[in-house]
């Protein structure tokens, strides 16, 4: 599996491109002011998408059999909310993302945190709009809001943000440093599996295998990055590399060393492909995806 190949040009990558294109559109809400200027700026990046494929993987696994795009698309919106916030100069201080400036460096950080703002309840409605056109039961749409809405705040993202930033400049022991990752990185990733699974009607030894394996491989992307961050060049990345040395952050990649670190991330993949095998969900899909989040180059 390769970047190209399958993520970048990948029928799924391109529908959930369209459905935030259409999201950029068609919200009224949005207009054309500065902060609406920023969001759409920020979600029409040229990312991965892993998050969104993910969901929609899960969701044939299960059996789905309708079109998830407009809910995976939901999830992007989350996520990029996330980065542009995390890209403040109160934050990480990054100035580039995804190949271009970052979105504070283009709109201003007070145009910037605004916009991540407004990005929330965004997702919110978005997968409210999503799941209902799915003819989800309000109960399950709720649910799905919920799964998404938790993994972005004080016990996910957020939290693992604020862990991050009063972790720099101190070295952090193993379990810290999951902990931190499992909630600013792994969270999210594992709530797009558990919704995928939700919006077709996994039961509960289906959504528990299918968090498990986000689990694992949430971690595992993380580590990733941390190595790709030590090792790879800012043309490569699409963003500034060296930032964790940079900032004396903890890394796998400082505490178990690049090729320790490697081992650990492929240790997770298996083991995340390893959850859903025994529950009879492993796709083609799901095993590439999880190779590819340790194997990729950027």
């Amino acid at each position: 599996m390769t970047d190209t190949t399958v993520l970048h040009f990948g029928p799924d990558r391109i529908a959930v491109g369209a459905q935030i294109e259409e999201l950029c559109e068609s919200f009224p809400d949005l207009g054309n002011g500065a902060a609406a200027q920023a969001i759409r700026y920020s979600l029409l990046g040229a990312g991965k998408r892993i998050r969104a494929i993910l969901l929609l993987s899960a969701y044939r696994a299960v059996g789905g059999r309708g079109d998830a795009s407009a809910l995976a698309a939901a999830v992007e919106v989350v996520h990029a909310y996330s980065l542009v916030h995390d890209d403040l100069p109160c934050m990480d201080d990054d100035d580039m993302r995804r190949g271009r400036p970052t979105t504070h460096r283009m709109f201003g950080p007070h145009v910037a945190a605004v916009a991540g703002v407004v990005m929330v309840p965004l997702a919110v409605r978005y997968t409210l709009s999503s799941a209902r056109a799915l003819g989800l039961p309000e109960q399950k749409c709720a649910v799905i809001v919920q799964e998404l809405m938790r993994a972005s705040g004080a016990g996910g993202m957020v939290g693992g943000q604020l862990l991050d930033l009063a972790a720099e400049a101190r070295t952090l022991t193993l379990d810290e440093l999951e902990w931190v990752h499992r909630a600013k990185t792994g969270r999210l990733i594992e709530a797009a599996v558990r919704v995928g699974g939700l919006a077709a009607g996994a039961d509960r030894a289906e959504l528990d295998a299918l968090g498990r394996y986000g689990v694992a491989l949430g971690l595992a992307f993380q580590i990733a990055d941390d190595v790709l961050d030590a090792t790879a060049t800012t043309a490569e990345l699409g963003k500034t590399a060296g930032r964790d040395a940079a900032l004396k952050k903890s890394t796998y990649a400082v505490l178990l060393g690049i090729a320790g670190a490697r081992h650990r991330a492929q240790s997770l993949a298996d083991e995340a492909c390893a959850a859903l095998d025994g529950a009879g969900l492993l796709t083609d899909e799901l095993e590439q995806i999880a190779r590819f989040s340790v194997e990729r180059k950027k």
